[in-house]
Parts: C-alpha cells; structure tokens; sequence
C-alpha cells in the first residue's frame, strides 16, 4: 500500500469570504443594487492604430522631487505588503487573494491611523502597483518567469505608473505634439524636455515616470498612433524582395549574409578600468557617509553612459537593417542557456564568456528588430537550427564526400543554412519560409551563395525550421 500526499484543498465560498473579512481584514466587495451606473469598461485600443513608448528627461522642482519620492516609497510599500497579504493568506489559510481583494485591502490601509501618509499619493498608482503584482503572479502560474519577490529601496527600480485619471495633459497649440503634463497629488506641471514632439493630436494613454540609479528622472508616455510602414525593398533591377541573413557574434557584433561586418563596441571593456577604480574607491568610503553616496552616484552615472551608449548603438543599426531590407532572418539564440554559469573547471573562462554576451546586448537587439518589423511593415524570420546529431545524406550537387548537417550545414569550417529542397535544378516547395528568395543561403556567418552553387544541400529536408515569424503577415510581439 502506497502512501498518497495529499494535495492542499483551497477554501472557496462562504468561508473564505468569512476567512478575508476576520483574518485578513479585506472587506467584502460592494453592491449597489439600486445605483442606474453602468459598469466602467476600459478604453479599447481603435483598429489600425499601434501602442508606442516615447520617452522624455523631465527636471522635477524640489517639491515635485519630494513627492515623487513618497510616490516610489508608496508603491514599494503597498506592492510588499499585498505580496505578504497574498503569500500568507494561502498557506495559512488556503484562501486565494486576487487583485480585487488587494485593492479592497488597499482603502484599508488608506483609511487606518498607522498608515494614513498612503492618502498623500494618488491611489490610482497604488492601484497600478497591485496590477503589476498581479501580472508578476500570472506570470509566474504560466511558468514564465519566477516568483515574485520582495521590492527594496536600493535594489528596486524606482517607478510609478499613472492612467488617465492620474495625470493632466493640456497640448500646446502653438507647438504639437508637446505642452503641460501635470501629475496627480501636484500643483506644477513637469518641466520635460521635449526632445521630440508627440504624434499631432495623440492623447497620451498612461504614463510611467521613473528614476535611475544616477539621480535622472524620466516620463514615458503612451500613445497610440497610426504608423505608416515604409516602402518596399527590393534587389535592384527586379521585383524580388532584399533579405538578409544576420548573425550575432561577439567577434563581431553582427555578421550579414553579404560580409558586411558590425564591430563590437565593447564598452565594458572601455569604461572596464575606470569602473575598477571609481569601485575601488567605494569600498575605502565609511559605510553610511556623505562620501560613499557620493562615490555611489559616480558608478551609477557611469554605467548609465554605458547603457545609454549601447541603446542608442541598436537603435541605430536595427533602424538601418529594417529600413534597407525587406526579409530579416536570424539564428535563434538560447540566450538564457549561454548566460548560465559554469562549475568546475572552466568557470572563470565562462564567466568572461558571460559578460561579453551581456555587454552585447543580443536579447535586446532581437526585441528591437520584433517590433520595428512588425511597426513598419518588414517580416522577420527567426530560424531554429537542428541538434548537432542530424544524418548525412550526399546530395546530387555536393559531388563529394559527405558534410555533417549540424547547427547549419558544415561547409570547409562554415555554417551555413540551406533551404528545403535546395538541390539543383529543384526549387523551394514554399511553406513558412516561403519569403526567403529562391535558393539562396542564409548563413548564419555572413557568408551569401547559392546552396546548390557552394555545394550545399539539406539532409531529410530543411537544415533550419522557421520558429517564428513576424510582420505584416506573422504574429506580433
């Protein structure tokens, strides 16, 4: 006879609504029977239109300053105590608390004498922070990510989001696109500094103010507008569409399909030494004095020079690629897989391993080109390779011994990804990648031939398989 675990019962009903009001201290929810008010519903999103981030530098006043600090330390508060509020009431109690509990919570805590100071912050950005705690627990029960975690003041990104009741936006008649953000629970507006203007008419959605590490504050503001895709590329002197075959190194940051070699910036490498030292005079700095904050604010402005120095770099090599190309492919990259740290032998190797690829950027790179596709019109192909363990077949127009078909097809110390049914004389069957142009190789090196011209074959089909697509005809980020 086996013995059975049995699995925890959760509480629904009558008790757990008595469990919430006696133990937790969440009331139970309201209903107005007799009000004639319909039930709000959230703005839907109008056809055709696209949400888009535009990001400003504002300079707060030293009032706005101040409470935009309680804002952060309001958020932090309310996103811990519902986590604990969450976390206790199912292992105590097997009742589960979900975002309309935490906001019942929340007036709760609004309304006790302990924590009265929650009424100097707009409660619609306490509201966002228990959204952004529930979004973290549904990403979690999809297995998509981690457990939710406590947020702390040093090692928290310090942010606030404010929906459309949270903020006033009076446009500028004389100059579109920019004008006065003023934020609840504050008299001034922002002084923003419109680097460039908002779309003509666009009314912002929500707002996100946060601050870095380096003091900076910043606004980011949605909207949504009708971007226009850019025209077609095509090869010149015909109507076949301009494809790419992109590969990322850390030789060189990206490798086309035509030789066409992107350096590495290798920016911690550059800032590596002056990092060391400003990091070395931390640690000589007392512990809680003005010096070490100091010191502190020094390593947070130089890191945000390297970061802002390597966004600015993708922007401007993903905008070119996607401008001048019509069909972007790549290799599809286990990126989290290469970032694991190695034991043993070997691991101090790895680890600088790890910080180039960090340095690279290459999850960043591939989220850009995802959604500058999908905004303007470009289809991009990601390409999962095969196991290294894939058979060999000889192939009429190889004419030689047999290659090992891998990650790519091994071609004197090359790889290479052929098409399905690259042999010659035969051309593709279409299907999903059906874009690409007729017999032509997408190299995961930079190197562009014809498959059946270098030699190249596939082995029972296609060395690659699309993953994903994406653009005008494939799904969207």
């Amino acid at each position: 006879m086996t013995d059975t675990v049995d699995k925890p019962v959760r509480v629904t009903g009558e008790e757990a609504r008595r469990i919430k009001r006696e133990a937790l201290g969440i009331a139970d929810r309201r209903t107005d029977h007799g009000s004639t008010r319909g039930v709000p519903r959230s703005r839907a999103k109008e056809a055709g239109t696209q949400q888009r981030v535009y990001r400003y530098r504002f300079y707060p006043s030293p009032a706005q300053a101040e409470q935009l600090e309680k804002t952060f330390g309001a958020c932090r508060w309310v996103y811990n105590e519902a986590l604990t509020l969450r976390v206790g009431a199912w292992e105590q109690h097997r009742v589960s608390v979900g975002f309309a509990e935490s906001c019942r919570a929340l007036t709760g805590w609004r309304q006790a004498s302990g924590t009265s100071w929650l009424r100097e912050v707009s409660s619609t950005v306490l509201q966002q922070s228990l959204r952004h705690l529930d979004g973290a627990f549904t990403r979690f029960f999809k297995q998509s990510a981690k457990y939710p975690q406590r947020k702390t003041k040093r090692r928290s990104r310090n942010s606030a989001t404010y929906v459309r009741t949270g903020f006033r936006w009076v446009e500028d008649p004389e100059l579109p696109g920019t004008g006065r953000l003023t934020l609840a629970k504050q008299s001034e507006p922002l002084d923003v500094r419109w680097s460039r203007p908002l779309p003509e008419g666009a009314d912002p959605v929500k707002l996100s103010v946060t601050r870095d590490r380096a003091g900076r504050h910043f606004v980011s503001v949605l909207v949504e507008e009708r971007i226009q895709p850019l025209p077609a590329a095509f090869l010149p002197g015909g109507h076949e569409p301009r494809a790419v075959g992109i590969d990322l190194g850390l030789a060189a940051l990206v490798a086309l399909d035509d030789g066409t070699k992107i350096d590495h910036p290798r920016l911690m490498r550059k800032y590596g030494k002056e990092l060391a030292r400003l990091q070395r005079g931390l640690h000589r700095k007392k512990k809680g004095s003005a010096n070490r904050d100091k010191a502190r604010e020094r390593i947070a402005r130089l890191y945000a020079l390297i970061s802002d120095a390597r966004k600015d770099m993708l922007d401007q090599l993903t905008t070119r690629l996607v401008r001048e190309n019509q069909v972007l492919v790549v290799e599809d990259l286990a990126i989290t897989n290469l970032l694991r740290p190695a034991t043993g032998r070997g691991r101090r190797r790895k680890a600088g391993l790890i910080r180039s690829i960090k340095d690279a950027a290459w999850g960043e790179l591939l989220r850009q080109l995802r959604y500058k596709c999908a905004w303007y019109g470009r289809t991009l192909v990601i390409v999962a390779l095969l196991p290294l363990d894939t058979a060999v077949r000889r192939l009429p127009c190889q004419g030689g011994a047999p290659r090992r078909v891998g990650p790519g097809v091994v071609v004197r110390g090359v790889r290479r990804v052929a098409r399905p049914g690259c042999e010659r004389g035969a051309k593709p069957q279409g299907g999903r990648d059906a874009a690409l142009p007729p017999g032509v190789v997408r190299t995961a090196v930079g190197a562009r031939a014809s498959a059946c011209d270098q030699g190249v074959g596939a082995a029972g089909g296609a060395v690659g398989r699309v993953r994903e697509r994406y653009g005008p005809t494939g799904r969207r980020p």
